[in-house]
């Protein structure tokens, strides 16, 4: 195992923006001397500023000494030139994200720095492949990814091109853990890890609004609530800006050769044009304007208490919401329903777990017409609020009897128009497929994957986990049902998540593809 890169070994970081400081700050204090460039000495200056008040301000939370952080800055130098860097043991590179800028500095630095120097790019969409195409030893280049802000998101994706060497990786992955930060590795295709994988919980957020399932607020509050996610999609690409967030998904898209999972959406795309950005131009799917109401959910008004409750199987998908039924003290009946699939049945009417079937064609396929289908939720004894949708078919007294046992268990519901999959579940159906395709390919591991969605994007769970929690065949049927209601490569089944659903076997811990 690579130790990693020496203390008394200098450290060259190339642009001083946001991304540049931070990586700059996380590298000083873990002990390494800084040196920092830009063709704006001003940019230089500003952000050698920023770092020092980013340690004073840690000062004076108690998360750092004084004289560590007088130790630090210390160590902090501005460069005149790339000169300057020219006995670093690392140079992380930091400037604009297109390719020829990249080339040319790094072509620039192999001229300057030693043999032994590690070359790093901090690139979130580019090939390092195609970086480290021009260079005479393409070996030493890398990926090394840093999240934003660099000081306190903790992944940091060491990203392999076809040239660069396993040691060279494998000390950067030794260094980035020394710097207390959770590395995982990665090969150079499109978007890598979480760029890659993450693209669903965008996308599939945006097409339930635009089928007009629900609004916006309402499926963010259904995704913190019931999926566990830390932001709902909408107040998360507010928070990232659309012109980020979109630009990411072109990239991917473009870089797919086109592949459907990854379309950009007309919606995002109407918001970037029109300049609606997000939290930093004031609006985009909320108004930030001072005098603006704060975005709320649109929750189901009380209604009364339904007369009788049958349980379903003890098997049923969404059991854990049995246990709340009773909880409540609802009048539960002491005989169960031997329906597969139930989970109750509430004064006639049947509430069953969405599979990725609309409620009307699960109606239509069981021939009844009282169905209400549940969204996905983590944990259905714990979850504050989760969504509903009924079969065009089904009665109002029928969805009154449902909607009044789920506000007995203290659970706030949002009424969704009856799409396949609702929120949650198709959501996370997809960013289990994504992450199955990915391992399939070769991207990385299943505990790299897992480890960067946990660590990159904060998800309550990696995605190859949360197929085993859930239970593969279930993901493997939404998916189904999913690519059957529309008809499109978009949900096409990756055929490692296909190989674990026939072998009965987990796939996060479980085989690989070809052994499956």
């Amino acid at each position: 195992m690579s130790a990693g890169l020496h203390e008394s070994q200098h450290v060259g970081i190339v642009g001083a923006g946001a991304m540049g400081a931070g990586i700059a700050q996380v590298a000083v204090l873990a002990g390494h001397r800084v040196v920092l460039y830009d063709l704006s000495a001003r940019a230089v200056d500003q952000a050698l500023a920023s770092i020092a008040a980013a340690l004073d301000k840690l000062v004076a939370k108690g998360r750092l000494q004084r004289t560590q952080a007088e130790y630090a800055t210390g160590r902090l130098t501005a460069a005149r030139g790339l000169e300057d860097l020219k006995d670093a043991g690392l140079v992380v590179e930091a400037v604009a994200e297109k390719l020829e800028i990249k080339q040319r500095l790094f072509a620039d630095l192999e001229a300057i720095v030693g043999d032994e120097c590690v070359l790093a790019t901090n690139t979130s969409s580019i090939s390092v492949t195609a970086i480290g195409a021009s260079l005479a030893r393409p070996e030493r280049l890398v990926g090394m990814h840093f999240f934003n802000p660099a000081p306190l998101m903790a992944l940091v994706e060491v990203v392999s091109g076809l040239a660069t060497s396993k040691r060279v990786a494998d000390l950067v992955h030794a260094t980035a853990a020394n710097w207390g930060k959770v590395p995982v590795h990665a090969k150079s295709t499109p978007g890598f890890i979480v760029n890659r994988v993450a693209r669903p919980f965008y996308a599939e957020g945006l097409r339930v609004l635009i089928e007009q399932a629900a609004d916006a607020a309402s499926i963010d509050a259904v995704m913190r609530e019931a999926g566990q996610f830390r932001m709902g999609p909408f107040e998360l690409m507010d928070l990232i800006g659309h012109d980020v967030n979109f630009a990411v998904t072109e990239s991917v898209f473009r870089a797919m050769f086109g592949d459907r999972r990854f379309t950009p959406s007309l919606v995002q795309r109407e918001l970037v044009d029109g300049g609606f950005l997000g939290r930093k131009s004031g609006r985009g799917f909320f108004d930030y304007a001072p005098e603006a109401p704060k975005p709320e959910p649109i929750f189901e008004a009380p209604v009364s208490a339904p007369a009788s409750v049958r349980l379903g199987p003890p098997s049923a998908p969404g059991a854990r919401l049995q246990a709340r039924l009773m909880e409540a003290g609802l009048p539960i009946a002491h005989e169960r329903i031997d329906e597969p699939g139930v989970i109750a049945e509430i004064d006639g009417a049947w509430l069953m777990q969405t599979d990725g079937r609309t409620a009307t064609k699960r109606a239509a396929d069981l021939g009844r017409n009282d169905i209400v289908l549940v969204d996905f939720a983590r944990d259905y004894f714990s979850a504050k609020a989760i969504g509903v949708s009924r079969a065009m078919q089904c009665g109002d007294a029928a969805y009154r009897a449902v909607l009044g046992a789920l506000q007995r268990c203290h659970c706030e519901v949002v009424a969704m128009k009856d799409v396949a999959g609702l929120a949650v579940m198709r959501t996370v159906a997809m960013l289990v497929n994504e992450a199955a395709d990915a391992v399939d390919q070769g991207v990385c591991s299943p505990d790299d994957l897992d480890l960067a969605m946990e660590k990159g994007v904060n998800y309550p769970i990696g995605p190859l986990k949360w197929a085993d929690e859930a239970g593969v065949a279930l993901i493997h049927r939404v998916l189904t049902h999913l690519a059957g209601h529309y008809g499109e490569d978009r949900y096409r089944i990756s055929p490692l998540l296909s190989a674990h659903r026939w072998s009965g076997m987990p796939i996060h811990g479980g085989a690989t593809h070809a052994a499956a």
